[in-house]
């Protein structure tokens, strides 16, 4: 009964491999080598080749740490491996409040709830905030997961604007254009743009939210999906909120996965909205909660992070990225400037990416090619993520092999 749609299937398959955008099989790590003579840890992968690894998330670089697994091991024998129920039924355990109670005390909000992930957390608010009366406006390059939580949202063509990239003019012309139209009006952005590693203007999104939230029956609320921000950057590891210095941000989304290196997202907020959502988002409510070992995991990354040592794992985040950020340069590659761990190398063209990315495989690097429509078109890159965990040998030999590829795909003369 397929064989009509595979058909189909297999011709959209072949156009994407030709333009150079098709994924393929998935590369699949196998084993983990402890550090030794120098360099940190590196992967194994299924083809047995040993590489070390600068397309990981885990920025702090704590996703093994002994602690992390000792708790959540913990946590697994009390509770099991599931919790086997949606929250309100009977799937919330003690660590779930405690991850969360902890959670808000580091953004100082008052509540936070968890979600199984962040791209769950930004379907399952996005929804129950809008009605017909609500408008949203969104950052052109923000996160899929915003764009599919407006579509999942149901949000009507004229009910939603989008801005160009980070531009505070054209964010308060959408405003502008939405007075008089809805009593709510919701902004949404990403944190750090996870292709670029920019981040907004959050200190002009919170003005112009301020200014305009009286044209507003029902006000205007920010929304920020920080992701790649807590435990990436920031002096402490707020993120983005930190870095801006802004604290008037309504909603902080982000995800447990990536600087705290365990699973999960969670938002932040005020009581009653945490209230609100707890009780009609569908992602939450109809959706099983991340175990209990999972968010003891968590809950240590946090206290780790919030801590002294983890004061000194961020300085050591930042000076990774400050020197291969330098270096990169040097050699001639094109970045987008910045300070995030997120070290964006554009190449410009997708077969050359892929085939730059295939050739630092080749040389023990893992670095991932990243082409149209996860980047814009002609914007095809090579994301490099720099973890605190990184030695100077790691960094130095990356360097060296980009270099090297970059020489033989003709990317550098």
């Amino acid at each position: 009964m397929l064989n009509k749609l595979t058909s189909v299937l297999d011709e959209k398959l072949k156009l994407l491999e030709k333009e150079g955008r098709l994924k393929g099989k998935e590369k699949v790590i196998v084993d983990i080598v402890p550090p030794k003579d120098g360099f940190g840890r590196k992967v194994v992968m299924s083809d047995k080749r040993t590489l070390l690894n600068f397309a990981s998330n885990s920025y702090l670089g704590i996703s093994n740490d002994p602690r992390l697994i000792e708790v959540e091991h913990e946590a697994d024998l009390k509770f099991g491996v599931g919790p086997g129920a949606v929250r309100f039924i009977s799937g919330t355990q003690e660590p779930h409040i405690k991850l969360e109670e902890r959670l808000a005390k580091f953004y100082k909000k008052e509540a936070a709830m968890i979600f199984s992930s962040a791209y769950a957390a930004n379907c399952g608010i996005i929804a129950p905030l809008m009605d017909k009366d609500t408008y949203i406006i969104s950052d052109e390059l923000n996160h899929n997961s915003i764009i599919m939580a407006i579509k999942f949202a149901g949000v009507p063509r004229d009910r939603k604007k989008i801005y160009a990239h980070c531009n505070m003019d054209e964010l308060r012309k959408c405003i502008d254009e939405s007075i008089g139209s809805g009593k709510r009006l919701i902004i949404v952005t990403d944190g750090v743009f996870s292709m670029r590693g920019d981040y907004p203007p959050l200190n002009g999104i919170a003005c112009l939210a301020k200014e305009y939230d009286s044209k507003f029956e029902e006000g205007i609320i920010t929304v920020v999906d920080d992701s790649h921000g807590i435990g990436a950057y920031g002096k402490t590891g707020r993120g983005t909120v930190e870095v801006t210095q802004e604290d008037g941000i309504d909603i902080i989304l982000a995800t447990l996965g990536k600087g705290l290196g365990v699973d999960g997202g969670f938002i932040v907020s005020g009581e009653k909205v945490v209230e609100y959502l707890r009780e009609t988002s569908p992602l939450y409510v109809y959706s099983n909660p991340i175990s209990s070992g999972v968010a003891s995991a968590a809950l240590k990354a946090l206290e780790i992070l919030d801590s002294d040592e983890g004061l000194k794992l961020l300085e050591r985040l930042r000076e990774n990225t400050e020197y291969f950020r330098k270096r990169i340069n040097q050699i001639g590659f094109k970045t987008i400037e910045g300070i995030h761990p997120i070290v964006p190398i554009l190449i410009g063209d997708p077969i050359k990416a892929k085939q730059m990315a295939s050739d630092l495989y080749q040389r023990g690097i893992y670095a991932i090619a990243l082409a149209y429509p996860v980047v814009p078109r002609g914007e095809d890159t090579i994301r490099v993520q720099i973890s605190a965990s990184h030695t100077k040998n790691d960094l130095d030999y990356a360097l060296k092999s980009f270099e090297e590829a970059g020489k033989k795909g003709g990317i550098l003369e």
